[in-house]
């Protein structure tokens, strides 16, 4: 008679109803952020529209709340602002900059990284332990700040929201370091989710910038997040993507070479993008003047330049879906908004304004796709171009290039598109752009920050740390090996015994020493092979290993595991290096380093300079 385990079901569905539960309150929230900050932006700026342009083609959200503007009778004061004249737009980010700038100064308090920065420290140092309670009080900041036209995006703040909450109920239910992190996890996808209405690129987003690993219960319980988000997004505000996408079509295989020089010309641009963001947040921590302020003074370079190009005020939503489906913009007026928008964004952000580099670099990579269509189109009218495509494409490309999240970039242009055959385009742009933005800054624009405080992060964990500690002190001794004569039917059996504790085994010889390592795909690849010679481990092993010495420390051996995206290396004796001494897999990497936190108080609660 079978016998059912019944703690890890229950685990298990607590952590699943937590889930939905993440998923709806994050959905809910981010829904209600961007009702602040549409609300807002329309409000003030649309008796303006009349005389910039600005909001002639409206978003399908935009629309949404032109009845609740008039409800309310805040349609009044756009109307007014209208009648006072064209410069009010020059006042209103002003404006707004001194509100936030007073509520961050005087409610929030200084931050020692904001943003998703501020969460990847959480989640690397802290067990993911975020200071929730205010949470609301940032997300109105960022919606006045959207809301009044500062050059940022959406999509930091709701990653907030779904990481604050989800951080929240695991410090409420006082959860372990680990399940917290999964929970954050799971509110940063439910986050992204609910800003694009894209489950999937909330996973890879978790996944590659936040986490960078999980377990089958972690990854559970993330999806299960994203997916809830998005069924509540869709229920509130429709199924409609972030933009709506014309229909893609590639003409030619000969325009792919011209997406991989899109991909050459973003990379530099994401490149100058993330510097330029740390260089005027080092201008702004040096100007002595009070913090309240220093918004303002974004506010003013926004007002100024929004006067002679209102497209870079706000989210510039309404702009990318004009963009993309085929308004008429001249190639100089396209680079324009490409240069002021990298340029205003990082301004803005450094001053003090709430808000994210996500959807400025949708923008800013729209327009420069847009720009090079145009003049491909003009030397080659024969291939019938598509600026559009372009467009599209040099988001992706320019996205990547910011976050260093190509996976991400990917998915969410195909839920945006749902078209698979821009995904080879996207290819060969994307992989361009990071491979230069990479080159040019090693750093994301997330990372950077963190970097030059002296926090180090790979696969989600702070490198400085694991120097601390040595692969001897980590490593597992107890090592199962197999021999060089050993059939691959025993070392099936070993790894089915095993499974939850190697991914691969170490081969030795007859005298003990290491020959190679024999993973599941390596018999894998000689089951599927038709030759019917008989194999041995010693005959079936990989023996091109890279090692692992104990007496270096844990961060060399991480770097080491991250080139081959290894699960475990062998670890040998520094006089002989045929001589296994133990194993050091992942799983022993974070253990040491959650313990080593403990002695690293200072780097904890270090004060901001």
């Amino acid at each position: 008679m079978f016998r059912i385990n019944r703690q890890p079901f229950s685990e298990s569905v607590t952590l699943a109803g937590i889930a939905v539960l993440i998923g709806v309150t994050s959905a809910t929230g981010v829904w209600l952020f961007k009702q602040m900050f549409y609300v807002t932006f329309s409000t003030v700026f649309d008796g303006l529209g009349g005389h910039f342009g600005l909001l002639q083609h409206k978003t399908v959200i935009l629309k949404m709340f032109d009845n609740m503007s008039h409800w309310f009778g805040f349609d009044k004061i756009g109307i007014f602002l209208g009648q006072l004249g064209n410069w009010t737009v020059i006042l209103v980010p002003v404006i707004g900059g001194i509100i936030v700038g007073l509520i961050s100064q005087f409610i929030i308090g200084k931050e020692r990284f904001p943003g998703i920065a501020g969460i990847m420290e959480a989640v690397a140092l802290h067990g993911g332990r975020l200071e929730y309670r205010k949470m609301p009080v940032k997300t109105v900041a960022a919606a006045l700040s959207i809301g009044s036209g500062a050059s940022v995006g959406p999509a930091d703040p709701s990653v907030q929201i779904g990481a604050s909450l989800g951080s929240m109920y695991g410090q409420l239910l006082h959860f372990s370091d680990r399940r917290i992190r999964s929970l954050v996890a799971a509110g940063i996808a439910a986050g992204v989710a609910a800003c694009f209405n894209a489950p999937i690129t909330g996973v890879f987003f978790a996944l590659e910038i936040i986490i960078f690993e999980l377990h089958v219960k972690a990854f559970g319980i993330v999806a299960l997040a994203s997916v809830v988000s998005s069924a509540i997004t869709q229920a509130l505000a429709g199924n409609q993507p972030a933009f709506q996408v014309p229909a893609y079509t590639l003409n030619s295989i000969y325009e792919l070479p011209f997406y991989l020089g899109l991909g050459i010309l973003a990379g530099p641009c994401a490149a100058f993008y993330i510097h330029l963001h740390h260089f005027t947040r080092n201008i702004f921590n040096a100007w002595r003047i009070s913090r309240w302020l220093k918004p303002a003074v974004a506010g003013l370079a926004v007002g100024i330049i929004g006067f002679f190009l209102p497209q870079i005020l706000g989210t510039g939503y309404t702009t990318i879906e004009d963009i993309l489906n085929g308004k008429s913009f001249s190639i100089s007026l396209l680079l324009f908004l490409t240069f002021a928008k990298l340029a205003l964004t990082p301004v803005c952000i450094g001053s003090g304004l709430y808000g994210g580099v996500f959807a400025p670099a949708l923008f800013s990579g729209a327009a420069l796709g847009s720009a090079y269509g145009l003049v491909i189109h003009q030397f080659f009218p024969f291939l019938n171009i598509s600026p559009s495509a372009f467009a599209m494409v040099g988001m992706a490309a320019v996205l990547a290039g910011t976050i260093h999240a190509p996976i991400t970039s990917f998915i969410l242009l195909f839920e945006m598109t749902h078209d698979y055959r821009i995904i080879l385009p996207l290819m060969f742009a994307v992989n361009a752009s990071l491979f230069l933005s990479w080159h040019l800054q090693h750093d994301s624009v997330y990372t950077l920050g963190l970097t030059r405080r002296g926090i180090r992060l790979k696969q989600g964990r702070d490198v400085d740390v694991l120097e601390t500690i040595t692969v001897g002190e980590a490593m597992v001794t107890d090592v199962i090996t197999l021999q060089e004569s050993d059939s691959l039917m025993t070392a099936a059996d070993l790894f089915i015994q095993e499974r939850y504790r190697y991914r691969g085994l170490p081969v030795v010889n007859e005298s003990g020493e290491l020959i190679g390592i024999l993973t599941a795909q390596d018999i894998d690849r000689v089951n599927n092979d038709e030759n019917n010679d008989v194999h041995t481990a010693g005959k079936t092993c990989t023996r091109e290993l890279l090692l692992a010495y104990p007496d270096e420390t844990l961060g060399t051996a991480l770097q080491r595991i991250g080139m081959r995206d290894i699960g475990q290396l062998p670890v040998v004796s520094r006089n002989n290096p045929l001589r296994l001494v133990g194993l050091l897999r992942t799983t022993d990497i974070g253990r040491a380093y959650d313990l080593a936190l403990t002695h690293h108080k200072e780097i904890r609660h270090s004060p901001s300079p």
